[in-house]
């Protein structure tokens, strides 16, 4: 019965590149049955993701290309599920444009970027006063 068990499948992050999320999906059965994998953004499918077996069938490389509509101000969340079992197998957000205030992530930079900041000034005021 879908949605009451949980999926086989795991998918680990490749990486974001060229406007595409990548990532390996293990766990499939090797009877060369194609994984049906759903993405998500705003509730309405990704269109053009592709799903190809690897060589030694042991796993199947995910692409999702990040559609133009999706590069925008503010949070963007895309949903990985496994469409048989309806199983989250992960998910990638995009953020953009002016930080939300209460967003920890933006926050967290903002204070990185500060402390090399002072970081910088630090070393530079220990060389100028030895």
């Amino acid at each position: 019965m879908r949605g009451d068990r949980m999926s086989d499948l795991t998918l680990t992050k490749i990486r974001l590149r060229n406007g595409a999320w990548e990532g390996r999906l293990t766990g499939a059965p090797t009877t060369g049955k194609r994984p049906d994998i759903r993405v998500t953004h705003l509730d309405q499918p990704v269109p053009d993701v592709e799903l190809v077996e690897g060589t030694d069938s042991s796993f199947w490389t995910l692409t999702i290309p990040v559609p133009d509509y999706a590069i925008a101000d503010g949070v963007q969340t895309f949903l990985i599920v496994d469409g048989e079992t309806e199983t989250k197998l992960g998910d990638f957000t995009l953020i953009a444009g002016e930080s939300v205030p209460d967003d920890l992530r933006a926050e967290v930079e903002l204070l990185r970027a500060e402390l090399d900041m002072l970081k910088r000034a630090f070393r530079r005021h220990c060389l100028e006063t030895s």
